[in-house]
């Protein structure tokens, strides 16, 4: 059984408790999983993960965000999260800021792998209490462990 804590680790998770704008968290968070030996080409998984963005946002509502790739510049599936209280202009489907970053790298034949980890992902997310949880996080293992739950 896939569990999205097996792709996560708590060096790729973050509590932004100041206001940054949304290219300084994604360039943390793809610095972050450029560091994993999951990542093959640091530069190409970049690309990739900016690509993606510029095809349709990827804050989805509910204040979430889902940038993701599936690249052959990656290994493995690798996770990295990041919580904003203050949110984020995201340019989200429903125009609200985004306080909640799934970066999601896979490579593309984890398709579906990829699709169930999103999924899950989505389960968690989606629960207002869960939400709740991740906002009052004050470290990376509580957020940790939000996402082992599933």
């Amino acid at each position: 059984m896939i569990k999205v804590a097996d792709y996560i680790s708590l060096d790729r998770i973050f509590l932004f408790s100041e206001k940054k704008e949304k290219d300084e968290i994604m360039a943390q968070l793809c610095a972050s999983m450029s560091v994993s030996r999951n990542i093959l080409d640091q530069e190409k998984f970049v690309k990739d993960i900016r690509d993606r963005e510029t095809i349709m946002s990827t804050g989805i509502g509910l204040g979430i965000a889902i940038p993701h790739a599936k690249s052959e510049h990656v290994k493995d599936m690798t996770i990295a999260l990041g919580v904003s209280r203050s949110g984020v202009e995201w340019d989200s489907l429903d125009g609200k800021k985004v306080h909640f970053i799934v970066m999601i790298a896979a490579h593309t034949s984890q398709h579906n792998d990829y699709l169930k980890v999103l999924a899950k992902v989505a389960l968690i997310l989606k629960s207002e209490k869960k939400r709740s949880q991740l906002l009052a996080a004050s470290e990376p293992k509580d957020i940790f462990d939000v996402f082992s739950a599933l």
